[in-house]
């Protein structure tokens, strides 16, 4: 008897579990789109080149055509529907909408979702191959537009939106990191009064 191709997974999702049968070689992006109607990823080149089906994997960047959607199951999986607050949008998403980050939009939401992961990496620390000092002790480089281009360069916009894209996370970062500077105050103020 052959093994089953088949079976039942649970992927996380936005926050929300989601149990569906899946044959064992369904991509995470076909099971987003075609299996819970989870269209604002894209599928754009199917091959892993062009960015317009990433999503955030435990909060790191994934091109989910190359995914297996067994292989997600455990993960924290984020799409496009997933990264705003409600009603309040992501920074990013703002940013891209403040400067028209965008044209037709087919490739936004990946590129939008890169972005987020972008932001997050450098904050990190993590130096890109346009870093000049990769040491650790050198801290974070500045956010530079060269930079931008360098870690969202495996995502493509067909219509050619990449000034904007660069401008957008470059706001995007700025107001991520005033933000933060803004928590830390009140953290410290919080901890100086008790």
């Amino acid at each position: 008897m052959a093994p089953s191709t088949a079976g039942a997974i649970t992927l996380n999702i936005n926050g929300e579990k989601h149990t569906l049968p899946v044959d064992h070689r369904t991509t995470l992006l076909d099971a987003l789109r075609e299996r819970l109607d989870l269209t604002g990823t894209k599928k754009g080149c199917d091959h892993g080149q062009c960015g317009a089906c990433t999503v955030l994997l435990d909060g790191r960047r994934a091109v989910s055509c190359l995914q297996l959607a067994v292989a997600a199951e455990g993960r924290e999986i984020t799409t496009i529907e997933g990264v705003a607050d409600g009603e309040r949008l992501h920074p990013v998403q703002q940013a891209f909408l403040d400067l028209d980050g965008y044209q037709c939009g087919y490739c936004t939401p990946g590129q939008i979702c890169s972005a987020i992961a972008v932001i997050e990496e450098h904050a990190a620390g993590w130096p890109s191959a346009v870093t000049g000092d990769v040491r650790p002790e050198a801290g974070a480089p500045p956010l530079s537009a060269e930079e931008i281009r360098e870690r969202m360069s495996g995502n493509l916009c067909r219509c050619g939106a990449y000034v904007a894209i660069v401008q957008a996370v470059a706001r995007a970062a700025e107001a991520e990191a005033e933000a933060a500077d803004v928590d830390a105050d009140a953290d410290a103020d919080a901890e100086e009064a008790a």
